[in-house]
């Protein structure tokens, strides 16, 4: 096992959560899957434009220790290989992990942002995971950090956490992945398609391009 899977198998899972949240959550396991159901509201891209030949949708959690291995491990080498050059159209969804409170909290942060600094906030809340779940650890400093980097105020992050508004439409993004059947994070769809790599962190790099290389060739 890599250091960097060490770490992050290491990180706290305790649940914060509310009674409703982790009844949404009761499904989740470490790898799932499921349809990914055409367009859904939220979705945040790269790449390619909407309607390329190819998509790759990701479904993952900023609290997801295996969504956070994904990232480091794996996105950079995909992101250079097909992103960067639009070979294929990349959706990320957003589906809660315990502490969903926490997962909450930084994708609104993260929506708030912009769509222009979104994945640079996911991004940065799946590399400080460690720091941010650890055991005693307070998520607050973290997720303010990283919110005032991408440019919000103090303020403006507290209003963003507590707006019923942003919890409402996360609460609707995790039925909307619970409707398409997918059952935990990461879960890596190539046009609809779900591809798995058994005892990895999500689908490995070999596994996403022979099922991308395949439905480009098509």
């Amino acid at each position: 096992m890599s250091a960097s899977k060490s770490k992050y198998a290491a990180m706290s899972r305790r649940a914060a959560m509310t009674a409703a949240a982790m009844a949404a959550l009761a499904t989740l396991s470490a790898c799932g899957g499921g349809g990914t159901g055409g367009k859904a509201a939220g979705d945040m891209a790269m790449g390619a434009p909407e309607g390329a030949k190819v998509t790759v949708v990701e479904y993952a959690s900023v609290t997801c220790p295996h969504c956070a291995a994904w990232q480091e491990e794996t996105w950079p080498a995909f992101k250079a290989a097909y992103v960067d050059n639009n070979k294929v159209r990349y959706v990320f969804r957003e589906l809660r992990t315990p502490p969903a409170n926490v997962a909450s909290a930084g994708f609104a942060i993260a929506r708030c942002a912009g769509e222009d600094k979104y994945f640079q906030v996911v991004h940065e809340l799946m590399a400080n995971q460690q720091e941010m779940l650890s055991p005693g650890a307070d998520p607050r400093p973290t997720l303010f950090r990283i919110g005032n980097g991408a440019g919000l105020s103090n303020q403006q992050i507290e209003d963003c956490i507590k707006d019923p508004a942003n919890l409402k439409a996360s609460d609707e993004r995790d039925e909307a992945a619970r409707r398409a059947g997918v059952t935990g994070t990461p879960a890596f769809f190539v046009n609809d398609v779900e591809v798995v790599s058994p005892g990895g962190e999500g689908a490995s790099m070999a596994d996403l391009s022979r099922a991308i290389e395949a439905a480009l060739a098509k």
